[in-house]
């Protein structure tokens, strides 16, 4: 089975920078989508950034454009979030999502109800 294993979350100070990991084992990297998502207390998870694997197109969330950047290393079986100039508004726990239904992401940034694998998610805090 698939699994998603997500790393890299940790306190940071506003206007920093952070990189998330997320790991993708036993998966058909050709082909596919790969998202992240976040999740603030008593917010909704909303999706933030996604990537088709076979053509590298991204997608991202209007509040993180420009800010965020997602790529992947289909030899690490990797996909990363690049995270810049960072704001208290983006703290939340994030989740990386693999075996999206129907394959790739389609042309837009994917739900999450259409994503089967979700990882346990990291924390990311950042103070003003």
């Amino acid at each position: 089975q698939v699994q998603v294993v997500e790393s890299g979350g940790r306190s940071v100070q506003a206007g920093g920078s952070l990189r998330l990991s997320c790991v993708v084992s036993r998966y058909n990297w050709r082909s596919n989508c790969v998202g992240w998502f976040r999740q603030a207390p008593g917010k909704e998870r909303e999706g933030v950034a996604a990537i088709d694997t076979g053509s590298s197109n991204t997608y991202y969330v209007d509040s993180v454009k420009g800010r965020f950047t997602i790529s992947q290393d289909s030899v690490k079986n990797t996909v990363y979030l690049q995270m810049n100039s960072l704001k208290p508004e983006d703290t939340a726990m994030y989740y990386c999502a693999a075996e999206k239904y129907g394959g790739i992401c389609g042309g837009r940034l994917p739900r999450e109800y259409e994503f089967n694998t979700w990882g346990q998610g990291t924390q990311v805090t950042v103070s003003s």
